[in-house]
């Protein structure tokens, strides 16, 4: 119970040192890892050691994708991808379901591009959109913020997922095909909030100072969905084939599907493809859209690798050992790992830091409470996504993109999108919990 105690205090201190004194989550989490090793009354030769060994394992494996991964979503953003992606679902399914559109637009968009910026990128669409449709902007604004947020907490190769199945050791091909599978219901249960309550919320906005399109002509719909789809496609294809029922046996197809599904392979494919989306730009400019795109991925991998040695230092302690006695919870030990992430969104804003501190909290819990499978570890990821959805409010960046780039007054967006995150969040642990009960 002592080291429980201890390691609340440093969640409690990591959390208000965030939001209080705007701790920048990488020296907070490495912070944590020092104080904890200390309080655990480990080794100094220990504490030293754990610190460096996982930062350097969990980057070891995920380090290339979440770089390959931001520079795909920067070339989709800069290349006026997004857009066209956006065209052309609004064109499939119809002005009247344009909600539906945005929604689906928002979740291919998110699993390369970051949620913030695939909004920002979107939201003057929207506007169009509500404009043309006569469609209230509030609902078109929920419907792309839900579908956006949807993908970010649950489909690798966004970092969020990717760092905590590095932490837990889960393997990324299920966490992809599994988090898909959560993220469709999650999405669903927010775009109904959108269509049923957010359409009582009227919303007046300015088109009049939204900017053309540049000199650089758009991708076409195929040069721009195949960097997405391309990794997701390989990656599950290399789970498959991995199955003991070794659907491919041991030939070339197999060899083959192994190495092009490894999550490094598949991402760099899916750069290759990003590079063939532009037309019309220097390769001057090109060459800072690529640097653009690792300048966003060094935070996230520096905080990535922190929060591996936080988790690493926490395995050394007794954790486990005090997290033994739930083992009697069954199926609901999925619970645990989803509050813990609920609560650290909730107080300190960030869905991506959420992620990672709580999947290094759950690494030793992993075993007592019986899921420590293939599958138990990828459920644990989605519910700790689940968690991290709940709730987006006025401490989360976000929030306020949402909030500003819809026109939306700080009420108007509390009642309309956080209240979508809360309904997305409890949808994402239900539907986690249902697969725990079935599959693990």
């Amino acid at each position: 119970m002592g080291i429980f105690l201890w390691l609340l205090l440093v969640v409690v201190l990591l959390v208000w040192g965030t939001v209080r004194w705007n701790l920048h989550p990488f020296l907070g989490l490495l912070l944590s890892a020092i104080i904890i090793g200390f309080l655990a009354s480990l080794p100094v030769s220990d504490i030293i050691s754990a610190i460096g060994s996982g930062f350097g394992s969990t980057l070891g494996s995920i380090g290339i994708v979440i770089a390959a991964g931001s520079i795909i979503g920067e070339y989709l953003d800069r290349s006026g991808g997004a857009k066209v992606l956006a065209n052309k679902i609004l064109d499939t399914v119809g002005e009247k379901n344009a909600p539906l559109s945005m929604s689906l637009t928002g979740y291919i968009v998110s699993i390369p591009v970051f949620c913030d910026s695939g909004f920002i990128v979107l939201s003057a669409l929207n506007k169009a959109i509500s404009k043309r449709a006569k469609i209230p902007l509030a609902v078109l604004a929920v419907a792309l913020a839900s579908g956006l947020y949807a993908t970010h907490v649950f489909v690798p190769p966004t970092p969020g997922p990717l760092a905590a199945a590095a932490t837990l050791g889960a393997d990324i091909g299920w966490v992809l095909i599994l988090g898909l599978l959560v993220s469709i219901p999650v999405m669903a249960a927010a775009l109904m909030w959108a269509v049923i309550r957010s359409k009582n919320f009227t919303i007046d906005f300015d088109t009049s100072s939204e900017k053309t399109s540049t000199a650089i002509q758009p991708p076409s719909f195929t040069f721009a969905i195949a960097p997405i789809l391309t990794p997701i496609l390989l990656i599950a294809l290399k789970s498959v084939a991995e199955l003991p029922s070794a659907p491919f046996g041991e030939s070339f197809l197999f060899d083959l599907f192994v190495f092009s599904g490894n999550p490094i392979i598949a991402l760099l494919v899916g750069v290759g493809l990003s590079f063939l989306m532009v037309r019309g730009s220097k390769d001057t400019e090109q060459h800072s859209w690529l640097e653009e795109g690792l300048k966003k991925a060094g935070i996230i991998i520096l905080i990535t690798g922190a929060g591996g040695a936080f988790g690493s230092v926490l395995r050394e302690t007794e954790l486990s050992t005090f997290a033994s006695q739930f083992t009697d919870m069954g199926g609901f030990g999925i619970l645990i790992p989803f509050l813990i992430a609920a609560f650290l969104k909730t107080a300190q804003g960030s869905s991506t830091v959420s992620i990672i501190t709580t999947a290094a909290i759950a690494a030793p819990l992993l075993a007592p409470l019986g899921l420590d499978s293939a599958i138990g570890k990828a459920l644990v990821v989605l519910a700790i996504g689940a968690g991290s959805l709940t709730v987006s409010h006025v401490n989360d960046s976000y929030f306020w993109v949402v909030a500003k780039f819809s026109e939306m007054d700080t009420s108007t967006a509390l009642r309309t999108h956080t209240i979508a995150t809360a309904i997305m969040g409890v949808t994402g642990y239900l539907t986690v919990q249902v697969l725990a009960w079935i599959l693990v």
